[in-house]
């Protein structure tokens, strides 16, 4: 799966319902409301890469109440498990 991570400048009175729809959209797994200079951040985990374009560029854009966002996709993850299984050589 390919990990997307969209950062939504939203109206501040449309915050929550631009969370709503875009929580509603195929691809979109989680959505959160953060502080700082960003509203929203948006997970979006897609087979293919022109999975990508379909929901940042065509779905988000007619969901209301957004008036920015920045796109970053995921080259790697890195966390406990991801380390434990590189580390792994079978020995126990």
């Amino acid at each position: 799966m390919i990990t997307t991570i969209v950062l939504v400048k939203a109206h501040p009175k449309k915050v929550p319902d631009t969370a709503r729809a875009l929580a509603d959209i195929d691809g979109v797994r989680e959505v959160y409301s953060v502080s700082g200079p960003w509203d929203l951040v948006v997970i979006v985990r897609v087979k293919e890469f022109d999975d990508i374009a379909r929901v940042v560029t065509e779905s988000f854009p007619t969901v209301p109440g957004i008036e920015r966002t920045q796109t970053l996709t995921a080259f790697r993850a890195y966390g406990k498990h991801d380390l434990e299984q590189a580390w792994d050589i079978g020995v126990e």
